[in-house]
């Protein structure tokens, strides 16, 4: 409980708004090198973040799974936040390959991935294959984070999707009651 609030409905923003903003900053530091050198720590420390809060809404939600009625709805939402933390996993995990690629690239000496080298090469050859791979790593790992993105973006959508139903399907009118009108029920207003 926080404030008298079951912990979960609070809870639950930090990863609603934790996973899209993990996956856009991985998908920017994946691809794009500028974005990779100053946003590789952020990102990486977000993805954290994100892992640690997963567990702790998923258990808040248990926690208040006990504590109401276990409707379909209630059991497909449950069913679907259990699908979160492999997601939440995987971000964390790219972010923090990420990163180690990103500080062991910029070593003294050492090409940024994506980036042109000014130094004097003395094979080309080699050069050409080192710059033919750290192109095709940043591509996969590119691609990674999207897939990463994408899936983790739809899962906490989907699942929040299914807690709102859960919480608020059958709990409202379509039609406006007299009483939130503004003014209070027992007090007539003037014609």
């Amino acid at each position: 409980m926080i404030n008298g609030l079951p912990a979960h409905v609070l809870l639950v923003h930090a990863v609603v708004v934790l996973i899209p903003l993990t996956s856009v900053l991985l998908v920017l530091v994946a691809v794009w090198p500028v974005a990779r050198r100053r946003l590789d720590v952020l990102t990486a420390s977000l993805a954290l973040m994100t892992l640690v809060s997963v567990p702790l809404v998923t258990q808040a939600g248990e926690w208040l799974e006990q504590r109401i009625p276990r409707t379909p709805l209630v059991r497909a939402h449950t069913h679907l936040g259990d699908t979160m933390l492999p997601w939440a996993i995987g971000l964390a995990l790219l972010a923090l390959v990420v990163l180690v690629r990103q500080r062991r690239a910029s070593r003294p000496g050492v090409q940024s991935p994506g980036e042109p080298v000014n130094v004097e090469i003395r094979d080309p050859g080699r050069h050409h294959r080192h710059g033919q791979r750290a192109r095709l790593t940043t591509a996969l790992v590119g691609l990674a984070a999207v897939v990463l993105a994408v899936g983790s973006t739809v899962t906490v959508y989907r699942i929040g999707d299914s807690g709102a139903r859960a919480a608020w399907e059958g709990q409202f009118s379509q039609q406006a009651l007299p009483h939130s009108t503004g003014a209070p029920a027992n007090v007539e207003t003037p014609h």
